[in-house]
């Protein structure tokens, strides 16, 4: 229990909290504007002005004064006194003290006699009154008197609220400026079908906030270019198009911003320059309006602006960049919030009552206020970070009711997005600050950043103030959540669990064992570097290694679950104490490798299996050379030689480069610091072969061709993740999120790697995205979006393909579907996917997706699209909005069958155990001993087949198979529609015999099998 005086301390410190002024930048601009408006208007005054009595007779006559004749003379100084000058201002009587130095030349050495000073006092203030009231940012003043002594009167100014008048003369002028804006656009039809063109644009770009645009500001704006004032930009002889892009132009790139927009006055009154930069000193953005007497762009924002010119300059690049003048970009495209800011950050605020603790209406509103606030915080926190961020608190809903009053206006919380200019620069680690012999600016460090600030000596000898996040390279995305946590809660005094940032919520997908596998990615390349050299180096071999190519997409960091290094898979592992938890599977990474003399073998055959098989041998003589074996490949079969190295393996631990190598009749692995590496030779010969199919040749990919194109595709993902390091993170999350809906066997990974591509490299109506949820946002988009059945999706890397590439591309598009005219869903690639490797789209999707793949593929994306922006855009905080985009239904199926949980081959992978509550149970399995993901102590258990494969190999013509390959415990069956051929009890019975015959099929693995629902059956 707190004492008396803990008590007490804690009121004292409430109270002041509530009678403190606030003296951030944003209130104290106010004032400063205000004193250099004063200090204008002092300066006006003409100098050697003669004063007299008869400026203000009554006065000097009543306090009995005499020679009080003098010339105006500028005072000496003009400066802030009082309590505000140190901060000690009192709420909620708020005044600001203004000390005039009277200059000497306005007294005589006796005017301290017959109150002539107090006199001549009076009629200097007088002067000023009289030229303060003509100052267009004062709104008014009056007389008052200095602790209630008549003769010693004070003026009390009272600066003009520039927002409040505005918000008065919208509404005095609003019939003057709407029939302004009639006549403006009456008759002339393009003029009106551009303006509704402008409207879209501004609608699909998410533009129309209080603080950026509206349809009346668009509507004046355009209105502008066509008068003189704007140069008679817009003429009555162009087309809607040419419209739209002049004024998008002059939106985005015009200098006549930078001293406002004035209309030529219709009537009489003119504005003067003088009226022009005062008003512009008042506003960030001047649109004067048609009547010449308010500014139209008073509620915008610094922000709004800058997005406001940042999204035309994108419109006018999709124009110029983007197929049909960027039509689809331009007027089709959601440009929402969740999809174009890389952070979005909600601000619960309901009955936080600081925010109004002034009142609900100053100049400006109290909620317009605490978005500055906001604003100023994050904007110094975040400098050199981002590109933009935008504060808005959409505080009067649909629903709201005014008559409750202005207090129930707090419900919606306040949002923040943030525009990341580079990651490179977001994820830095440190702010640097000032040296401590800067002592005015390292205390402002210091203060700003409170006990993140640290001192830190450089290497070079450089000593300065630091704030510090350090972070693993995998966790360096929260650097900017952690960054705007600390400042809200540090400056606007926010509870933590308030301030809501879209960051890592997705981040529980990617972790095995609470941590990211990537963090091993520096052992895996350097196992890699390891091997290379090895290879390289060997001698003794019927060809000599000339290139060693990476094919896994570990190696490109774009695998969901990365291997890390295996106890077994390392040098001298029999001494090494195995885990509790060690896992049965060694994941194989696939490296290609080439030789020198290979190409110009002419004893190669020109049959794919031989050549298969006599690569195979190659492999086994590198196998024998790293592990120093002695086997003769000439003298025995390939079979016997497998089998003969294999036992020569076992024994070749201690070998010349400490690697340890297993072979088969198909795959030779080489084991390095942990990691298995699974070779494959590329051999040019085979890139031309065909194969006989039915009795017919026809040309198909080899297994040197799909080499071939593995190693272009490897090549230039990695090449792309090096631009953009985000990249990777994002097409892991696509990947999972493929995978968790069951649609492994539909999408392969190189197609999602390349839809994530096309995301960086044609981002418009966007930019490429700098955050990992914004990225995978955008992927479901696309997937749901695409035009797949009339579009290819062109996907140039490195920026190889010229137009001629383009039109052969889609002329081979246009002439595959033209074969499938009147037969769509049948067609095949559904999925076209052209890149410069592969124009006619033949490496990864030929055979999957299928057109109805591909359309339940587009209906799961949309669905998970639409969960994703709502659980950004609402005040959601548990986790379950969030946990339901990976959580994939199981009533979509004929039959599902569950497996058991603790025997998949890396149950910590499962993210949500599967459960069937409808339907029947066909039948149930107990767990087998055959299955143990996990290795007891130096004891080796074999890797579990997959049971899908079997399913689709025994099962070809009843089932379409869909599951989850990266962990999940459920396969999903499909059955086609079937016409009806007999009774409908015996097909049921059928149906239900062969579901049987699969949970018997997959005994000790399966563990129950359940019919949800008999496929359709057509007459």
């Amino acid at each position: 229990m707190a004492s008396a005086a803990e008590i007490t301390d804690l009121k004292f410190r409430e109270l002041l909290k509530e009678v403190q002024l606030d003296y951030t930048p944003e209130n104290t601009s106010i004032v400063d504007g205000v004193v250099s408006a004063i200090r204008d208007a002092v300066d006006s005054i003409p100098d050697g002005l003669p004063v007299t009595a008869n400026v203000a007779p009554r006065f000097v006559r009543d306090v009995g004064a005499d020679k009080v004749d003098f010339k105006f003379r500028k005072p000496k100084s003009v400066e802030i006194g009082g309590s505000y000058s140190f901060q000690c201002v009192a709420r909620p009587d708020v005044s600001v003290d203004l000390f005039l130095r009277l200059p000497k030349e306005c007294f005589h050495e006796k005017d301290y006699l017959n109150y002539r000073y107090h006199a001549k006092r009076f009629l200097y203030l007088c002067i000023i009154k009289k030229h303060l009231k003509s100052s267009p940012l004062v709104k008014g003043v009056e007389w008052s008197a200095l602790h209630n002594e008549a003769r010693k009167p004070l003026l009390v100014v009272y600066p003009a609220t520039p927002k409040y008048n505005n918000s008065i003369l919208e509404d005095m002028f609003i019939e003057e400026n709407a029939e302004f804006i009639k006549r403006t656009f009456k008759g002339c039809k393009e003029l009106g079908e551009a303006l509704i063109l402008l409207k879209v644009w501004a609608r699909k770009a998410s533009l129309y906030v209080h603080d950026c645009l509206s349809g009346f500001m668009i509507t004046v704006i355009t209105a502008y270019l066509v008068t003189k004032s704007g140069k008679n930009s817009i003429s009555s002889s162009m087309n809607a198009m040419q419209i739209l892009r002049i004024t998008l132009d002059f939106i985005a790139n015009s200098k006549v911003w930078d001293s406002g927009l004035f209309f030529q006055p219709e009537g009489e009154r003119n504005v003067s320059n003088k009226e022009r930069k005062t008003q512009l000193q008042s506003f960030p953005v001047m649109i004067c309006d048609p009547c010449g007497n308010y500014n139209a762009a008073f509620r915008l924002s610094p922000s709004g602006f800058q997005e406001l010119r940042d999204e035309a300059a994108v419109a006018l690049s999709c124009m110029d960049k983007c197929e049909y003048e960027g039509f689809d970009e331009i007027f089709m495209t959601n440009i929402d919030y969740p999809a174009k800011y890389d952070y979005c950050i909600r601000l619960n605020l309901k009955d936080n009552h600081d925010f109004h603790v002034s009142g609900y209406c100053l100049d400006d509103e109290c909620w317009r206020s605490y978005e500055q606030r906001v604003l100023c915080v994050l904007d110094q926190a975040l400098r050199g970070r981002t590109k933009l961020i935008r504060v808005f608190w959409r505080n009067a809903s649909s629903d709201c009711n005014f008559e409750n009053g202005l207090s129930m206006l707090d419900g919606e919380p306040l949002f923040v997005g943030i525009a990341i200019g580079s990651v490179e620069e977001a994820f830095k680690q440190a702010v640097l600050g000032p040296s401590p012999e800067e002592k005015d600016k390292a205390l402002e460090f210091r203060n700003f950043w409170g006990d993140k600030s640290t001192l830190r000596w450089f290497r070079d000898g450089k000593i300065a103030e630091v704030a510090v996040w350090e972070h693993e390279a995998w966790e360096k995305h929260l650097i900017i959540k952690e960054i705007c946590e600390h400042v809200l809660m540090r400056h606007l005094s926010l509870p933590k669990q308030n301030i809501i940032t879209i960051v890592d919520q997705l981040d529980f997908v990617l972790r095995h064992d609470n941590k990211d596998p990537v963090s091993h990615a520096g052992s895996l390349m350097k196992a890699y570097d390891d091997l290379s050299k090895h290879l390289r180096l060997l001698d003794n071999i019927p060809l000599r290694i000339s290139s060693v190519q990476p094919l896994d997409s570990a190696f490109r960091l774009t695998s969901v679950f990365p291997p890390v290094p295996h106890p077994l898979a390392i040098k001298e592992s029999a001494r090494i104490k195995l885990e509790k938890h060690t896992a049965t599977c060694v994941q194989p990474l696939e490296v290609m490798i080439q030789a020198r003399k290979l190409e110009g073998s002419g004893n190669w055959p020109m049959d794919e299996q031989a050549m298969e098989k006599t690569k195979t041998a190659f492999l086994l003589r590198i196998a024998e050379r790293l592990v120093l074996g002695i086997i003769d490949l000439i003298s025995v079969t390939i079979s016997e030689c497998m089998t003969k190295l294999s036992d020569e393996l076992h024994d070749s631990l201690h070998s010349k480069f400490g690697i340890t190598c297993t072979a088969t009749e198909d795959d030779v692995d080489i084991f390095v610091s942990g990691y298995a590496f699974r070779l494959k030779i590329l051999h040019e010969r085979g890139l031309s072969l065909v194969k006989k199919l039915g009795g017919q040749t026809k040309h198909v990919l080899s297994a040197d061709k799909k080499l071939f194109l593995r190693s272009q595709h490897s090549s230039m993902i990695d090449g792309l993740r090096g631009r953009y390091p985000i990249y990777g993170p994002i097409v892991r999350l696509a990947k999972r999120w493929v995978s968790a809906h069951l649609f492994s066997n539909s999408l392969p990974e190189e197609a999602i790697e390349l839809l994530v591509a096309h995301l960086f490299l044609k981002p418009l109506p966007f930019r490429p995205p700098c955050s990992r949820i914004t990225g995978f946002l955008r992927f479901l988009r696309l997937l749901s979006e695409y035009d797949w059945s009339f579009s290819p999706l062109i996907v140039d890397i490195n920026g190889d393909l010229t137009p001629d590439d383009g039109k052969e591309i889609n002329e081979s598009f246009m002439s595959n579907r033209k074969q499938y005219e009147g037969n769509m869903h049948n067609a095949k690639p559904a999925m076209f996917l052209a890149t410069s490797y592969d124009k006619e789209s033949e490496a990864w999707t030929m055979q999957s997706p299928t057109v109805a793949e591909l359309k339940r593929l587009a209906a799961y994306a949309t669905s998970s699209a639409n969960s994703l922006t709502n659980v950004v855009m609402k005040n959601q905080l548990d986790a379950y909005g969030w946990e339901r985009l990976f959580c994939t239904p199981l009533n979509n199926y004929n039959a599902v069958v569950l497996l058991h949980r603790d025997k998949l081959p890396y149950p910590n992978r499962l993210m949500f155990p599967s459960e069937v509550k409808l339907g029947k149970q066909v039948i149930r399995g107990k767990a087998g001993k055959a299955f143990q993901p996990f290795l007891l102590p130096e004891e080796m258990k074999k890797n579990l087949g997959e049971l899908k494969n079997k399913l689709m190999r025994e099962f070809p013509d009843t089932f379409k198979v869909w599951c989850d390959s990266l962990g999940g415990d459920a396969i999903g069956l499909t059955c086609g529609n079937k016409k009806r051929e007999r009774d409908d009890i015996d097909e049921d019975k059928d149906l239900f015999d062969t579901l049987k015959a699969v949970g018997e099929f997959g005994k000790g693995f399966v563990k129950s099998v359940h019919l949800l629902k008999t496929p359709k059956v057509s007459s």
